[in-house]
């Protein structure tokens, strides 16, 4: 299992639409993935689960994942979260 601590700096946090991406992409990777914010740790492909922590701008929260893609998860949920949630669509 490997982890790594990341700060939502998007201005509406991780609500609704960003949510939306995030799980989407967490989804795509086979990976067992939680995302914890203080000592509150939820599946990070379930969107009520995100939508339940009630991450805002500035927030930090920390990605856990387990599992053969566990790196390229990490990777790839971090940059869209460095990325402001914008999704490439090419």
């Amino acid at each position: 299992m490997k982890s790594r601590r990341v700060t939502i700096q998007n201005s509406v946090g991780l609500h609704a639409r960003p949510a939306t991406f995030f799980i989407q992409k967490a989804n795509s990777y086979k990976s067992s993935i939680w995302l914890e914010k203080d000592d509150r740790r939820v599946n990070a492909k379930s969107l009520l689960g995100v939508l339940s922590m009630g991450i805002v701008k500035g927030t930090t929260v920390t990605l856990f994942a387990d599992g053969p893609d566990e790196d390229q998860a990490l990777e790839g949920l971090a940059d869209l979260i460095d990325k402001d949630f914008v999704v490439d669509k090419t």
